[in-house]
């Protein structure tokens, strides 16, 4: 029987500030195998979890800050061929991310970052245009952009069956 096809389920935060009236997003620096790349806070949903609490706990992972999301940017598909370290071979991925905005709250002091992720850093949309090259996914500056240009929906969008945080008690189709 062939293996059905699943794609990995990731979320992201679209963070902004206004600093002098100017619009800064918040992203991280992390370490990949193509070196340096800027990223959203971002990263996998894991089990027993909504995609509003990954969201959450990506951003306290990866930038030590509390954060609450308000409203769901959008949802994307993307799809990426990840090399191995020599790049003799490679592997195809798709991507179903779930973008949010939110409030951003306190850092939490002493709290040590994401394997990989280097720092926290802030950058205007013109910076994060200009910077394509490093930017880990195409979706970090699609989701910003269509942050920019409005788009929120309701978390209510999204529904978590009680299901997902009962473990062990999976339901028979």
């Amino acid at each position: 029987m062939q293996e059905r096809w699943k794609p990995s389920v990731t979320v992201a935060a679209v963070i902004e500030r206004q600093v002098h009236g100017q619009s800064q997003f918040m992203l991280v620096e992390e370490l990949t195998r193509d070196g340096l790349k800027f990223n959203n806070p971002a990263g996998h949903l894991d089990p027993g979890e909504s995609p509003i609490e990954a969201c959450a706990r990506e951003v306290l992972e990866e930038t030590a800050h509390l954060f609450k999301p308000t409203a769901l940017v959008g949802v994307y598909l993307s799809r990426f061929e990840k090399h191995s370290p020599d790049r003799s071979q490679s592997e195809d991925i798709t991507y179903l991310r779930f973008a949010f905005c939110g409030e951003l709250g306190a850092l939490q002091s002493g709290r040590a970052l994401d394997d990989g992720i280097v720092r926290a850093l802030w950058m205007s949309p013109e910076e994060i245009r200009a910077s394509t090259e490093h930017h880990r996914s195409p979706l970090l500056l699609r989701c910003m952009e269509d942050y920019l240009a409005g788009k929120r929906f309701p978390l209510n969008l999204i529904t978590t069956d009680t299901s997902v945080y009962e473990l062990g008690q999976l339901v028979s189709l």
